[in-house]
């Protein structure tokens, strides 16, 4: 009997014990969230949650999914928003996905009933999280311009001159604060104005003042800018161009009376801003003593035509030559090659680079052009100008031009110095603007270079030409597209390219061409550039924004340069002709300076240079002239030794 109530008593307590292992842990919230950010489960509401967020919360064990899709409910207010439910990661993860985005500066709540059960039938006590969204920033929702919508565009142009600009955002504005916050960056600024509708949502901004024509403007409106509830706003930035404006910046003159005021406001550069010890042209308006040797070429020449025109007496001019003779003379001289640069008191190279500090045929080539020149426009029968006429033969007949084939090469080299040697090791080779360094050569009465050198080293043997089309335009010789427009000018100030042909082109045809196919690149402006067109173009080597380069329809910055069309005014006398107007009158407030038209400028960039070059600046005077008068084509060309270049290298005209 006993032996059956102790059996009794242990069978009670073994289940006992079963009963005991069966019980399970209530259902638990372990975290919430709302994308990456943690929602707070302790009753308190989190701030600032986004509207457009996935929320999700994570349970201490997996959830029966038929319970949880009745007992979790998200609320605004006491209505249910409608959202999809999903069970990701075993059950444990229930994620709420609403099917529009929340409102913005909300009151959410997440509701979670005792109705939600455990997968093995665990117990949930109650919950609601809740959440505020946060406000939607503050956006650009259209910008028009003069009526126009701009909103898409990365350029806006031809901006009318009385400015008005209409901005709408996607919310109402604090009206103070954005008009604290918008700014407007350009030239001759006056006050914004700002007028408000659509509830603040809209606003039309103008300023008291008109605007200058063909300017950048840039309006910005800064961070600081925010709804009329606080929303923030990232910024706002529109880059627009004003129009041209018609009116004439500088007195209507004819197109003679034009071309004149050009040539001798330039030539005030080779006149009033030479070197005053040695009466040579500075590099630029900003070198010092320093002073070029292929610029001074071109100032030569400017010099013949100041005293044609009047613009000094010719005993001035003849003084000046002397002066600039004197100092050649005693110059630093390399096997007769000038450097291309030299301290205008002293006469000593100055280094162009490190590398370069010896002669330069291709400078000294447009140096001896100008010289050759200037003593055809001296006076043989006048004994002082006959000693110049002779002084100037000197020098052409001390230029050892075969030298610098380097040991006889068919081909010519472009530096030598003493220390350096032949380290810049740079063969001049067609097609560039140093035709003229090998005519001269072959011309040469004392170093002449043998034909072979120009066929195989200039023109190799050939492979000069180009004779492809570019914008419709045949192309002779060189680079597509033509290269940089000073091929077209520094080689033919005094070789004159009418009917000048030879085994490779006519240089008239390949002078015109490449002119119009310069011109035609601004018209069809690929690049969408500011500003270009059929009376704005130009490419050539030049200053710009960036400081210098040879600006060609390949290497196209958004720069014309004015030397580029002027010194064309040969070739396409009416595109020329239309630029100058353009320069003169259009841009003339900016663009005209001391020493004629400033050296480039850049719309789209909002940049005009403050600079002069004597290589830009001479070619424009002098092929002015040559257009006019063929003044110094005729004066070279009437040299006994450019016969004989001619015959040599099988030129005819």
């Amino acid at each position: 009997m006993i032996r059956k109530i102790l059996l009794l008593l242990f069978l009670n307590a073994c289940c006992a014990a079963c009963d005991r292992e069966e019980t399970v842990a209530p259902l638990q919230l372990v975290q919430a969230f709302a994308g990456p950010d943690e929602l707070d489960v302790s009753g308190q509401v989190t701030e600032n949650i986004s509207p457009d967020r996935t929320l999700s919360l994570i349970f201490s064990s997996a959830v029966n999914q038929s319970s949880a899709l009745e007992a979790i409910h998200l609320k605004k207010g006491s209505l249910i928003v409608d959202a999809g439910i999903t069970f990701p990661a075993g059950g444990r993860t229930v994620v709420i996905v609403p099917n529009e985005m929340l409102e913005n500066n909300a009151d959410y709540i997440i509701e979670v009933s005792a109705d939600l059960q455990g997968d093995r039938g665990e117990e949930f006590t109650p919950i609601q999280i809740r959440f505020r969204t946060s406000l939607a920033p503050l956006t650009v929702t259209a910008v028009r311009v003069g009526g126009k919508d701009v909103t898409a565009s990365d350029r806006v142009t031809d901006v009318p001159l009385n400015l008005g600009v209409t901005i709408d955002f996607s919310a109402a504005v604090n009206t103070s604060a954005l008009e604290q916050a918008v700014t407007l960056a350009g030239p001759d600024l006056s006050a914004l104005q700002f007028a408000w509708s659509d509830n603040n949502q809209s606003v039309d901004i103008t300023t008291s003042d008109s605007l200058r024509d063909l300017m950048k403007y840039q309006m910005r409106i800064l961070q600081t800018a925010k709804g009329s509830l606080g929303e923030s706003f990232a910024g706002f930035s529109k880059t627009f161009y004003t129009k041209a404006d018609a009116t004439p910046k500088l007195p209507l003159i004819t197109e003679d009376e034009l071309l004149t005021v050009v040539q001798q406001q330039t030539f005030k550069y080779f006149w009033d801003f030479a070197h005053p010890a040695s009466g040579m042209a500075r590099e630029r308006n900003t070198s010092g003593d320093v002073v070029t040797s292929g610029g001074s070429g071109f100032g030569i020449m400017v010099l013949i035509v100041a005293m044609q025109r009047g613009f000094i007496p010719r005993a001035d001019g003849i003084d000046r030559i002397g002066r600039i003779l004197t100092f050649l003379e005693s110059a630093d001289r390399f096997h007769g090659a000038w450097p291309h640069w030299m301290n205008g008191n002293t006469g000593h190279v100055e280094p162009f680079s490190a590398n370069d500090n010896g002669g330069d045929l291709v400078e000294t080539s447009y140096l001896i052009a100008g010289l050759l020149a200037f003593r055809q426009y001296l006076d043989p029968a006048v004994p002082s100008e006959k000693i110049l006429a002779d002084r100037i033969n000197a020098l052409w007949d001390t230029v050892e031009w075969d030298w610098y084939t380097r040991g006889g090469q068919h081909v010519l080299y472009w530096h030598w110095s003493p220390d350096k040697g032949w380290f810049m090791n740079h063969p001049i080779r067609g097609y560039n603007e140093a035709l003229i360094t090998y005519f001269l050569a072959a011309a040469s009465r004392s170093h002449p270079i043998a034909a072979a050198v120009y066929h195989e080293g200039w023109a190799g043997s050939g492979a000069i030409a180009n004779n492809k089309s570019f914008y419709g335009i045949p192309l002779p010789l060189g680079e597509d597209y033509g290269g940089p427009l000073f091929f077209a000018h520094y080689s033919f100030m005094g070789l004159d390219p009418n009917n000048l042909t030879d085994l490779y082109a006519n240089y008239w045809t390949q002078n015109v061409n490449h002119s119009l196919i310069n011109h035609a690149h601004a018209v069809v402006n690929p690049n969408n550039f500011v500003g270009y067109g059929d009376a704005n173009w130009g490419f050539t080597a030049s200053d710009d924004q960036n400081g210098y380069s040879a600006h060609s329809p390949v290497n196209d910055l958004g720069v014309v340069s004015p030397t580029a069309a002027l010194s064309s005014m040969p070739y396409s006398p009416a595109e020329s002709m239309k630029a100058l107007k353009f320069f003169y009158y259009t841009l003339g407030d900016r663009l005209w300076g001391p020493s004629g038209f400033y050296d480039a400028f850049n719309i789209t960039e909002g940049w005009t240079a403050d600079s002069y070059l004597a290589i830009d600046q001479g070619p424009i005077i002098v092929m002015i002239e040559n257009y006019r008068t063929g003044l110094l084509w005729n004066l070279f060309m009437s040299a006994p030794e450019v016969q004989v270049g001619m015959d040599k290298l099988g030129f005819t005209r």
